[in-house]
């Protein structure tokens, strides 16, 4: 299997890494650690020095409760990180739901948009079919940032996400995008409860059954802090568990802040694979 990209086909034989560079002031976990372009740059170098196949960069936090960012505040924040960024050589992806950005990242040579509104905006959708081959992931989120936590998706969750995602990836063939340049993330966290997040994980086959990539992101997430009672700043262990347990279960791209820890897990879990 393999996620066609801007630049890269990337080979999903082996389970990727995608580290996560966020370039806010209030992520839930790293805000503000990264916030100017230089530190941002540094954390790029750190993460691929650590073993990241993947960077993920990211002007607006999608925490929930989180506030809306200005179109010119995202651009600000994201357009001078990426400019550098692709210079690296790697695959640079670009955490965005406005159609604006995703052109203006898409015109510097950006790889992949991570659209964690699955891009359900018709802009945004034109954007992305216009491209030649930029790579896409589509998220599930129930409702949105600002309420998703407060009121959760009713029932249970492996069906109607698998649902959504199949309905937004098949309507983004339908424009002319590639089903090798889609990959889906079922978007643990956003607008479900800690049952629901865990019940995507014991089920993740159905959502791997769809027939595209599975990208998934469980780093540091609060459903994690809910079995393990663990604060931000301690779940580096747990993360990569999940992390692990995703790609036993076959997701083929993990998103994680703690790479090189997932890195070396994934290095033991693959010395098992005879």
């Amino acid at each position: 299997m393999f996620w066609q990209t801007t630049r890269f086909r990337i080979d999903l034989c082996q389970p990727q890494v995608m580290g996560i560079v966020n370039v806010t002031p209030d992520s839930f976990s790293d805000g503000g650690q990264h916030a100017n372009t230089r530190a941002a740059l540094a954390h790029c170098e750190q993460l691929l020095e650590n073993g990241a196949n993947i960077l993920d960069i990211g002007g607006e936090s999608t925490r929930p409760g989180a506030p809306a960012v200005s179109l010119d505040d995202e651009l600000a924040r994201v357009l001078p990180v990426v400019r550098e960024a692709v210079r690296l050589n790697v695959p640079i992806s670009v955490d965005t739901y406005k159609a604006e950005v995703m052109q203006a990242v898409l015109d510097t040579g950006v790889d992949i948009i991570n659209d964690v509104w699955a891009l359900r905006q018709p802009d945004a959708q034109r954007v992305v079919a216009a491209h030649v081959q930029c790579g896409v992931c589509l998220m599930h989120m129930h409702g949105e940032p600002q309420t998703m936590q407060t009121l959760p998706m009713p029932g249970r969750s492996v069906s109607p996400v698998a649902a959504f995602l199949k309905s937004h990836a098949q309507a983004l063939q339908a424009l002319g995008v590639a089903h090798e340049r889609i990959a889906l993330d079922p978007g643990v966290g956003f607008g479900k409860t800690v049952a629901q997040n865990f019940e995507l994980l014991a089920y993740q086959d159905q959502l791997l059954a769809l027939g595209y990539p599975l990208l998934v992101g469980w780093s540091r997430k609060s459903s994690i802090g809910a079995v393990t009672g663990c604060e931000v700043g301690e779940r580096m262990v747990p993360s990569v568990a999940a992390a692990l347990l995703a790609v036993e279960r076959g997701a083929r791209i993990v998103r994680v802040h703690d790479v090189a820890q997932t890195v070396q897990a994934l290095k033991v879990w693959q010395a098992a694979q005879v």
